[in-house]
Parts: C-alpha cells; sequence; structure tokens
C-alpha cells in the first residue's frame, strides 16, 4: 500500500545548486514535516558543501515546526560550508519570516532563478 500522506518534493539540479520544489499547499502535520526534514538532511550529507535553493511556490501554509526544520538545515548546511536560499515565498508566510526575524537568517529571493544566482 502507498503512503498517500508521503510528502512530495520535486528535486533537480541546476548546475551545482539542488533545487527543491514542495508540492504541498500545506506543510502543517507533524509526520510529514520530519519526513521532508529527513529527506533535506540527506541531500545536504550528500554534499560535501551543499547548495540549495527550497522553492516555496505551491506552500500557502506552514507550520512553526516546519519552520524549526529549515532552521536546522540552514545549520546544517553551514556546517559542510554550504549556501541555502529561499524562493517564491508568499506574503502571508513571508510575514511570519519577517515577525520570526528568519528573513534575517535566510538567504529569501522572488525567484528561483535570482536564489540559484544567489548561490552559485
Amino acid at each position: 500500500m502507498v503512503d498517500e500522506q508521503q510528502p512530495k518534493l520535486r528535486i533537480r539540479r541546476q548546475g551545482k545548486v539542488q533545487v527543491v520544489e514542495f508540492e504541498d499547499r500545506k506543510i502543517l502535520e507533524e509526520m510529514i514535516i520530519t519526513q521532508i526534514g529527513e529527506q533535506l538532511s540527506g541531500l545536504v550529507e550528500a554534499e560535501p558543501e551543499p547548495r540549495l535553493v527550497l522553492d516555496f511556490r505551491n506552500v500557502e501554509h506552514l507550520s512553526s515546526a516546519a519552520l524549526g526544520v529549515l532552521i536546522t538545515l540552514s545549520k546544517q548546511v553551514a556546517e559542510r560550508q554550504g549556501k541555502m536560499a529561499l524562493a517564491n515565498i508568499q506574503p502571508q508566510i513571508y510575514e511570519v519570516f519577517k515577525i520570526t526575524r528568519l528573513n534575517k537568517l535566510f538567504t529569501i529571493q522572488n525567484t528561483t532563478d535570482a536564489a540559484v544566482q544567489a548561490l552559485a
């Protein structure tokens, strides 16, 4: 039986950068957030100097636990002398980043291409 709750991430390589596009509109459930965190950690661990762009174009809702995963991921990337950027964040989610001051922690670009260029 296929687990319908499996988070859907579309991963593609653009030069030296891995672009991860979230396919789910809502990233709220603890189990899914944990699975996403594990998948993203695996990507970081597989690269000597990871360059990661997280594309949020489809995401409308993000829980605080998901923000925690992003913070952890940012630390993992930094430990490996890598770089990470976020792209296509919806205005209502960006407000949360501003309120929590996470917009200062993360490199945030309007488009995936701009985020890829920021890491190149």
